[in-house]
């Protein structure tokens, strides 16, 4: 497989199906009759455009979802497939139905492995969510059945495969992503001699379902950030170290969280082996692990559906040294930021330099901007992301002393009520002994919000246990902000005097 340069969700169009057609066969091992005509694709289209997906990795079609919407009451206990499908018309949709029914999903041989079908199963809940349905059902093959149907009912088989006794790759991927089972479907999908035709009901739960009273909603207005408060160790390499990265990533995806944040300068202990130089020489020599540790992670987004803010890495540029950190988009896309204002620790004993940009990201979450550290202490840099429309602010630190944290905590608060948006600061703990100017850290990870009556009268939203290795996940409204601007009990963004004072960025040539 080529390297992964782009990864996107898109509505399934008539213009694919013959790439469609292509990657079913594919996907089925060629089965006759294993894919859909082009007359029920378009009449699927028409009656369920955001119900058809398909997943295409460098523009080629990976995978594809395909779900109706039903009455479930109205569905037999016993139906098989052809209940739902068998119908040219497809008269079983009901767009006034309350629960999403999927009909097909796959993912081609050459793309699995990457978590792909998860992100299939991850849209169809967003789906779910939004349209404000009960939950979803289909009915699951058991593909791994015929190997014990002579001394297994499909019942027996089910729970064995629940208590990990057996391995079948269908029915462990449903119920590792949340779906249980219902019932078993006997005669379900003629012809499929792999499950002896048994397939079992899978079943999600909406818990955010109320009374249908809810608009469907394009835009995703609760965010789930995952922080990682890292635990500064010794390490005997980068795979060493990614290993503990990776198992990070892993445990917030698995919250569903929409970013994971690593604090500034994670990777540091991997100067150790480089303790006998000089600490400008061993930090460049750490700067040397940035593209390697920056792709891995680019790899992690990708494999995890996650957006991960890499905190900090030294970067050499040009001869000189500079504190960056990138954005791995879950798209499997790459943006920069750099730390504007470096310490004058960092100037006086690696000679860092000071970078330029200061901007905002788009994301599938919204407007983001990212300020390294000693970046969130100074209000105009915030302020100017602000104004380009950032929602979540997110701030990698690394402090040694209580007196470093409580600048960099205040002043996160600070920048949360003053641009009515959320803060998410993340930093390491514990210590390195063996690499020089790096000996302590302090650290208590947190989400800050503004201070209004729909948020936290103190506006913390979530901290950390100071000084512990942990995770802090949680959610944040964005749809919270949008009120806040127009109806809040002050309106700090609408009320400044712009008449008196300005503020606007300085570009370099």
């Amino acid at each position: 497989m080529d390297k992964i340069e782009n990864i996107e969700l898109k509505y399934l169009t008539i213009e694919d199906f013959e790439e469609l057609k292509e990657a079913t066969v594919s996907a089925y091992g060629g089965l006759p009759n294993s894919y859909w005509k082009l007359d029920e694709i378009d009449k699927l289209i028409s009656l369920f455009p955001e119900g058809q997906i398909v997943i295409k990795v460098n523009g080629d079609i990976a995978g594809c979802a395909l779900s109706m919407i039903v009455d479930f009451d109205e569905i037999d206990d016993n139906h098989t497939y052809q209940d739902i499908v068998g119908d040219e018309n497809f008269k079983v949709h009901n767009e006034n139905g309350d629960t999403l029914y999927g009909i097909d999903v796959f993912i081609k041989p050459d793309y699995r492995g990457l978590r792909l079908g998860r992100r299939l199963y991850d849209y169809r809940k967003e789906v779910c969510e939004n349209l404000n349905l009960k939950g979803i059902v289909f009915g699951g093959r058991i593909p791994n059945y015929h190997k014990f149907s002579k001394e297994l009912t499909p019942k027996q088989y089910i729970y064995k495969v629940k208590t990990k006794e057996i391995h079948d790759p269908v029915l462990n991927f449903q119920l590792s992503n949340d779906f249980h089972p219902v019932r078993i479907l006997s005669g379900y999908l003629e012809g499929d001699e792999a499950s002896r035709e048994y397939a079992v009901l899978m079943e999600w739960d909406n818990v955010y379902y109320t009374k249908p009273t809810k608009k469907p909603s394009a835009n995703k207005s609760v965010v789930r950030l995952g922080l990682i408060q890292w635990q500064m160790r010794t390490y005997k390499g980068m795979e060493d170290l990614m290993q503990q990265a990776e198992y990070f990533v892993d445990t917030v995806a698995g919250y569903r969280s929409d970013f994971a944040l690593f604090p500034e300068f994670f990777n540091a202990p991997l100067m150790a082996e480089f303790n006998h130089l000089s600490e400008p020489d061993a930090i460049r020599e750490l700067a040397k692990f940035t593209a390697p540790v920056i792709e891995r992670l680019k790899e992690l987004s990708i494999s995890y559906n996650i957006n991960i803010i890499s905190g900090s890495m030294p970067e050499m540029i040009d001869g000189k040294l500079y504190n960056v950190g990138y954005l791995c988009k879950r798209d499997g896309s790459l943006e920069r930021y750099e730390k504007v204002h470096v310490t004058p620790d960092e100037a006086r004993v690696w000679g860092m330099q000071t970078g330029h940009e200061i901007k905002t990201f788009d994301t599938d979450c919204g407007k983001i901007g990212i300020l390294i550290c000693y970046d969130v202490e100074f209000p105009e840099l915030s302020r100017l992301l602000a104004d380009e429309g950032m929602d979540i602010l997110f701030v990698p630190f690394l402090t040694d002393t209580q007196n470093g944290y409580s600048r960099v905590r205040l002043c996160a608060q600070a920048r949360a009520v003053e641009n009515e948006c959320y803060v998410a600061i993340a930093g390491s703990v514990g210590n390195i002994p063996k690499v020089h100017n790096m000996d302590i850290q302090y650290a208590q990870s947190a989400v800050f919000t503004p201070c209004d009556f729909a948020f936290p009268s103190n506006g913390i939203k979530a901290e950390a246990t100071p000084n512990t290795e942990m995770i802090l996940v949680t959610d944040v409204d964005i749809d919270l902000l949008r009120e806040l601007h127009s109806f809040g009990s002050v309106r700090n963004l609408k009320d400044r005097r712009e008449d008196v004072y300005s503020l606007k960025k300085v570009h370099k040539s």
